[in-house]
């Protein structure tokens, strides 16, 4: 199979640019190694500045049709302490909250934008096993899918495969490890409507907390120190869960729901990006570029913004037929500003917010002064609102659509 693009991984990144490419009529193939987009635990924010690109595509409405929850404030609780840090219905975008949806039905509303271009392909169950390299140049990626092995060659190859990039590894790109002093334990448990829902993050005697709305149950992130997992499991079920209760008492009658360490996943932050995003033939994006902390949740929408900056400068290049080396480190550049200075503040949180709060036994004597600030003078709430909502460096579409106005999404998945 021959394509102008193909792009390694189906998350925010590589879907997003696929439509994106799609959209400008360039031939592009999204090759994704699970046979859907079903798997639980993973971004499920999406931002404003995400839902401004949406406006701009004209699939805004659509998309806030599916089933989500916005969220106007992020609100913050230390021990008794309890105040709103981000307040975003102050932002200069059309959506003024966080929309709280599954990933994968972000990810399945994309594809079925995508789909109406039928110059976009997307495989599942396609796993990347390694690069095709010819004459020092990147050429394209080889595949194992269930009917075999696949060879895909394209002018320009995408490392969108996450955290764990196969390609960034193959490729030989070196890694700047942050580092991330934290992991966090995920895990569901049912909400009910009388549920207390204003603060995000819950902190208490040592214990940290967060709880996302998902309708008829929340989706919890238990923050721990780097490699507490065995130590936790070691001390039993019956303790983590009292663990949770104390930090959040009104789910105590129902962290029964968590029968097996089954019900709980690890995931095990990471903070690092690469010194160069490309090389000949190749760029990285999104997290195989640079590894966010859960921190925020602002890791989708820098995975987001990427693949617009990269539309934006590469699709002209590749209606052409070729990009250049420097057209490639041009998205880097673009790109790595806000993607440094969100990652210094994410660090700055980690060393001076939550490895001080683990630390801590017994509660704190009184809140930090930067959330009793946040109390007392509302109007700073929109300074972590933007940083939050916005980011440093957002991105808007610059291609346009090749596609009559009254085309179908009614385009099959394409088999490559």
């Amino acid at each position: 199979m021959e394509v102008r693009c193909c792009i390694a991984g189906g998350g925010p990144a590589g879907m997003m640019l696929g439509f994106l490419l799609a959209r400008a009529g360039i031939e592009v193939a999204v090759l994704e190694k699970h046979k859907d987009f079903l798997r639980d635990f993973r971004g499920d924010t999406i931002h404003p500045s995400t839902l401004e690109l949406m406006h701009e595509l004209g699939i805004l409405e659509e998309l806030l049709r599916r089933p989500h929850q916005e969220l106007p404030q992020i609100g913050l609780q230390i021990e008794d302490f309890q105040t709103t840090i981000a307040d975003l219905s102050h932002l200069p975008t059309q959506c003024k909250f966080v929309a709280l949806m599954p990933q994968w039905d972000f990810l399945d509303f994309i594809a079925e934008k995508a789909r109406i271009y039928p110059q976009f392909h997307l495989q599942m169950e396609c796993e990347v096993t390694d690069l095709i390299e010819e004459n020092s140049r990147v050429a394209g990626v080889r595949c194992k899918t269930p009917q075999g092995s696949l060879d895909v060659r394209a002018s320009l190859t995408i490392g969108a495969d996450g955290r764990r990039s196969l390609v960034r590894e193959k490729a030989g790109l070196e890694v700047i490890d942050l580092g991330a002093p934290i992991d966090v334990l995920w895990m569901r448990l049912t909400r009910r409507p009388d549920d207390p829902n204003q603060a995000l993050g819950r902190v208490r005697d040592g214990k940290i907390l967060v709880t996302i709305y998902r309708g008829d149950y929340w989706q919890c992130a238990y923050v721990i120190p780097k490699g507490a997992s065995e130590e936790i499991r070691k001390k039993g079920l019956p303790a983590f869960r009292e663990d949770i209760a104390k930090v959040a008492p009104f789910l105590r009658d129902r962290v029964g729901e968590l029968k097996d360490w089954s019900d709980i996943s690890l995931l095990s932050v990471a903070v690092d990006r690469l010194r160069q995003w490309s090389r000949p033939g190749l760029l990285c994006i999104g997290d195989s570029a640079h590894a966010m902390s859960p921190v925020g949740g602002v890791g989708i929408n820098l995975a987001i913004q990427d693949a617009v900056a990269a539309a934006n400068i590469l699709a002209r290049p590749l209606l052409r037929g070729r990009v250049t080396d420097s057209q490639l480190r041009e998205v880097q550049q673009r790109r790595e500003f806000p993607t440094r200075l969100t990652q210094a503040l994410q660090v700055f949180a980690h060393k001076r917010l939550l490895t001080p709060a683990l630390n801590r036994q017994g509660g704190l004597p009184r809140p930090p002064l930067l959330l009793r600030l946040l109390q007392w003078f509302p109007v700073l709430r929109r300074i972590p609102a933007r940083v939050v909502g916005i980011g440093f460096r957002p991105e808007h579409v610059q291609t346009r659509s090749t596609a009559p106005a009254t085309e179908s999404p009614a385009v099959s998945e394409t088999v490559l």
